[in-house]
C-alpha cells in the first residue's frame, strides 16, 4: 500500500472532509504513518520537520536499480564486510552529511518526477544534499549477507541512500532488503493502529484513543496563552501586541522571529510570528 492509499482508506472510514500525512513512506517499508484529519493538516509541514527513527536491514553484495528489494539487480560484489570494518565506517555517517538521492524518489527534475525519469530509461545525475543523521548504529547481522541498522535522521533523508552509501564505503555494493519506520516526530509505534483494527473499533470510543489533538504535532513549539479577546483578534487575522509589563511573563524566553502557538481556553488558536513585542497570526486553526 502507498501511503496516499493510506490515506484515502483512512479519510474513508473517518469521514474527514480532508487528510494527509507526515512523511511518504516507501510501499515496500512498513511502519509509522502519522495522518492528519480536518483542521490537523495544518500542523503536517511542522511535523514533518521533526525527526525520524527507523530500523533497517541492509543485504550486501547486491546493488539494485531502485536501492531496494523491488528493483533489477544492477550489480554483485562477492566482498561481506564484517562487523568490526562496518562499526569503523558508521562514525562517516553521522552528523551533516551530504547524500546523493536515489534516482528512484519522488524529487522533481525538470518538471518531472526523477522516478519517472529513471523508469524510462533516463535517470537523473541528482545534486548531493546536506542531511543530518543523529545516530546510527548496528544492532545485529544475522549472517555474512546482512546487517540490520536503526539510525535517527532529519528531514530529507533517504534510508536507501545511506545503506547505498555505507555499502560503498565497505568496498562492495548493497541495498535495503527491509525498513520499518518506527518513530515520526513526538509519534512512536505504541501509538499506530492498523487499518484492520480501526476498522474494529470505529463504533465504539476504542478508536479515539488512537487520535491525538493537534498540539501534540506542534509540541517542539512554545505555546503562549492569549484572553479570549485577544484570540478573537488572531483568529481574524490581526495580530496582538505583547508591550505591556503585564506580558513579560508571557513572552519570557521568546526571540525576534519564533514561532508560537498561540492558545485560548486550553485550546489551540493559531500558529503566529513573535517580532517586535507583537504576536502576528498566520496559520488560523478552526477548532
Amino acid at each position: 500500500m502507498t501511503s496516499t492509499a493510506a490515506v484515502a482508506a483512512v479519510k474513508r472510514r473517518t469521514d474527514a472532509a480532508k487528510a494527509g500525512h507526515a512523511g511518504t513512506l516507501d510501499p515496500f517499508a512498513t511502519g509509522m504513518l502519522p495522518i492528519a484529519l480536518g483542521e490537523a493538516t495544518k500542523a503536517i509541514p511542522y511535523l514533518q520537520e521533526g525527526e525520524k527513527r527507523y530500523r533497517f536491514t541492509v543485504r550486501w553484495g547486491v546493488a539494485t536499480e531502485t536501492d531496494d528489494p523491488d528493483g533489477a539487480v544492477v550489480a554483485h560484489s562477492d566482498v561481506r564486510p564484517r562487523r568490526e570494518r562496518i562499526g569503523a565506517v558508521l562514525p562517516q555517517f553521522t552528523g551533516r552529511i551530504r547524500q546523493v538521492p536515489p534516482a528512484y524518489s519522488a524529487l522533481r527534475v525538470g518538471g518531472q518526477r526523477a522516478y519517472d525519469l529513471a523508469r524510462a530509461g533516463r535517470p537523473p545525475a541528482l545534486a548531493p544534499r546536506d542531511v543530518r543523521i543523529a545516530e546510527l548504529m548496528m544492532i545485529d547481522a544475522p549472517d555474512d549477507d546482512h546487517a540490520i541498522f536503526e539510525v535517527a535522521c532529519g528531514k530529507g533523508t533517504y534510508v536507501r541512500a545511506l545503506a547505498r552509501d555505507i555499502a560503498v564505503a565497505l568496498d562492495t555494493v548493497g541495498h535495503v532488503a527491509a525498513l520499518r519506520r518506527t518513530r515520526v516526530g513526538p509519534f512512536c509505534e505504541k501509538h499506530a493502529i492498523s487499518l484492520d483494527e480501526l476498522d474494529e473499533n470505529m463504533q465504539c470510543a476504542a478508536a479515539l484513543t488512537h487520535m491525538h489533538s493537534v498540539e501534540t504535532a506542534l509540541d517542539d513549539i512554545p505555546a503562549l496563552a492569549v484572553t479570549e479577546m485577544e484570540a478573537g483578534r488572531l483568529r481574524n487575522g490581526q495580530a496582538v501586541s505583547l508591550l505591556r509589563k503585564a506580558d513579560l511573563d508571557r513572552i519570557a524566553g521568546l526571540e525576534d522571529g519564533d514561532t508560537v502557538l498561540t492558545m485560548a481556553g486550553g485550546k489551540p488558536v493559531a500558529l503566529g510570528r513573535y517580532t517586535a513585542g507583537e504576536v502576528r497570526p498566520f496559520r488560523v486553526l478552526n477548532l
